[in-house]
This record gives structure tokens, sequence and C-alpha cells, in this order.
């Protein structure tokens, strides 16, 4: 019998994709993978066939009596996987288990490797918009480019993202999230161009809208725990200016600073001294 590769794990969470994990485990399995990696495929509370499916495979099942969301799904693969790197791909038919051995030797180098997504890739248009907001956003708060931020077709140091898995989120903004707190972190992040096919089975449970604006509120969130100058200072120049500048013109036209004025000026002075507080808040939880 061969022996695995201990060094490696491959996650997959899985909620009713009866279909797509099918094909994703009868090409990996035709690959010989089962007996070089440790692979997990996280069950979060499918209500059709799919527990019954992966069960028909030379794989290690975990199961959630209900729905957790997929990031409660990759947390627990990724407590209990026993490689050094960890490997997560979707079960859905989108992503080619082809790209495993290139991201595992790539961790050798990085701490964190994406896939990112070629022009050529299928992508659902009435996200796009959305999302390059959300990038726009995102490389403002960690001033660098982002690369394919929420690609979930991604490779961990085991360590490292252990480490983190309590800042991580239970809903499907787990790859925004791990993305952002690596590079705040200053790891180093390798990526490798992948082709994304159409989902098979089921459409998609992401809402335009609904987690749009998660994502977004996500995304503060992290830089309020990395970075919380980077909300407070702005708000604070503004709100500090706006006063000064209405001070002044009241003092022009009417000979007097307004009540206005002077609330406006004072709240900008608080919020700077509050974002101070809440940097070293931040320091004291990361090092935690």
């Amino acid at each position: 019998m061969i022996q695995k590769d201990t060094e490696v794990s491959v996650i997959i969470p899985l909620f009713n994709e009866e279909v797509g994990i099918k094909q994703l485990l009868e090409k990996m399995t035709g690959l010989n993978y089962h007996e070089k990696y440790e692979i997990l495929v996280i069950d979060d509370g499918s209500t059709d066939r799919s527990l019954e499916v992966i069960r028909q495979f030379p794989v290690r099942v975990l199961s959630h009596p209900v729905n957790k969301g997929y990031g409660a799904a990759l947390k627990t693969g990724i407590r209990r996987a026993k490689g050094k790197k960890i490997i997560i791909l979707d079960s859905d038919g989108q992503h080619d288990p082809v790209h495993i051995p290139e991201i595992a030797e790539l961790l050798d180098q990085y701490e964190m490797v994406i896939g990112t997504r070629d022009r050529e890739s299928h992508q659902v248009r009435t996200r796009q918009a959305g999302k390059r907001v959300i990038r726009w956003v995102g490389e403002y708060l960690v001033e660098q480019k982002l690369p394919d931020y929420n690609s979930g077709y991604r490779g961990f140091d085991t360590e490292l993202i252990k480490r983190m898995l309590h800042m991580m989120p239970n809903g499907f903004s787990f790859s925004t999230t791990s993305t952002l707190a690596f590079l705040k972190e200053g790891y180093s992040i390798g990526t490798f161009p992948i082709m994304v096919e159409e989902r098979v089975g089921r459409k998609s449970n992401v809402k335009f809208f609904k987690d749009g604006a998660k994502t977004l509120m996500l995304i503060m969130r992290i830089i309020m725990l990395f970075n919380p100058l980077k909300i407070f200072l702005p708000a604070s120049v503004i709100f500090t200016l706006s006063g000064v500048i209405f001070g002044i013109y009241g003092y022009i036209v009417t000979e007097r600073f307004s009540n206005g004025a002077i609330v406006l000026t004072i709240l900008g002075m608080f919020l700077y001294f509050i974002g101070l507080v809440a940097d070293q808040i931040s320091i004291l939880n990361r090092k935690s």
C-alpha cells in the first residue's frame, strides 16, 4: 500500500452538492490523490444524497448535524486535519484538482497560495460590480494590490491558519477574511492561474445585495482588528476640518463660533484618540 503524504490535507466543504462532489471525487481518486494525501470532506448538514455519495469514496468524512456555513465547515476540517499544509477547494465542480500538487509545492515558499481566476473563467455577471467595489475598498484599507481575494481554491500553512481561526467567519467570507488577515500580518502570498468552470448541480446560495453588504462589513471588521486608524483617522480629519471651516464661516458671518462647529471639532478630536486606543487594543489582541 502506498504511504499517504501526511504533509498535505485536502479539505472540501460540502452542502447539497451530490452531483458536483461525485464528479470531483471521481477525478481525485482517478489521480490517486486518496493514496497521496489526506482528503477530508466536511458535510455541512446536507439534505440531499451528498453524504451517501461521499461515503462511497476512500476519503475521510466529517459531518455537521445542521448547516453551519461554509466557513464553519472549513474550520471543522482545519481543526481535524493532520497535514502540515492545508489545501481547500469547492465541491461544486468549479475547481480542477489537478492543481493540488502545484499548490503543495508552492507552500514550501509561501505561507498562503491562492488560485487566481483568469479572464476566461466562469463568473456570475451580476456579482462583478460588487466584487470591484469590495476590491477597491480592500486595496485602500490594506494599502496594496489584492490577489483573487475570494477565490475558494487556496492553500495555507496549517499552523498559521489555525492561529487565525478565531477571526474567521462561519459564513461564505472565509476566503476574503483569510486573505486580508495574512496580508495585514505581513505573510507572503503566492498565486497561480486557474480556469474556473461553471458550477454543476444546484444554483449558488450567495445573494448579490445581502452577501455583498456582509462582505463589505467583514472587510471593515478585519481592518478594525488589524489597523483601526485606517477607519478612525480619516473620520477624525473630516469632522475636525468640517468643524473648523464651519466655525470660521460662522465667525465671519455672525461674529461667533456656532455650537455645531464646536461639536464637530470636538467629535473629530475624540475620534482620533479613540482610534489610538483601538490601535493599542488591536496590537494586544494580536499578541494574545
